[in-house]
């Protein structure tokens, strides 16, 4: 009965714990969307300086900036440089949460190098209940697995342990063939 009650205590935990992923997969779509916006309109602005000043491109005008003997103009141009890599991963993020699965999408959320905007996500998500069939279907198969996975060596222990218990009874005791 105790183990009864432990199993359905897990999965509850695991059901709630499943729930919110669809929830933080949606907070971390709009803060990645966010971040996309604000990057691409400086790159915008770097293409309007670029073009106002007669360079074929962004990386054009960069590269010349990187050769320029001014540190600050070197500098500057290189932090171009990294808004423009931010900007395009940025935009293969977006691709993720727009197209995929949650499964892709919590993966992606997990990985290293995106574990700073997981961080910045976290801080201002709330607990929730989605509301799509998607979403509470993959809570429910999550937190069954999980449940499963949490509860199967308990469950193993107590099956052999009661294997055990039965073929010990069940073998003729040394006093009764005496």
């Amino acid at each position: 009965m105790f183990m009864r009650l432990i199993d359905k205590l897990i999965f509850g935990l695991s059901l709630i714990i499943a729930l919110q992923v669809p929830q933080l997969a949606d907070h971390y779509q709009q803060f990645i969307f966010g971040l996309y916006q604000a990057t691409h309109a400086q790159v915008l602005g770097y293409q309007q300086t670029a073009r106002l000043h007669e360079y074929e491109d962004v990386n054009a005008m960069i590269a010349h900036h990187l050769q320029n003997d001014v540190k600050s103009v070197r500098t500057d141009a290189q932090q171009k440089l990294d808004t423009l890599a931010l900007h395009q991963s940025l935009i293969e993020l977006n691709q993720v949460f727009e197209t995929g699965n949650l499964i892709e999408k919590a993966y992606t959320m997990l990985q290293p190098a995106h574990f700073s905007y997981l961080e910045k996500t976290l801080t201002h998500f709330t607990l929730g209940v989605p509301l799509s069939a998607n979403a509470i279907g993959f809570s429910v198969v999550f937190a069954l697995l999980l449940n499963l996975v949490i509860t199967s060596p308990v469950l193993l222990f107590t099956y052999v342990r009661k294997r055990r218990q039965r073929a010990h009874a069940l073998m003729p005791s040394k006093e009764k063939h005496d």
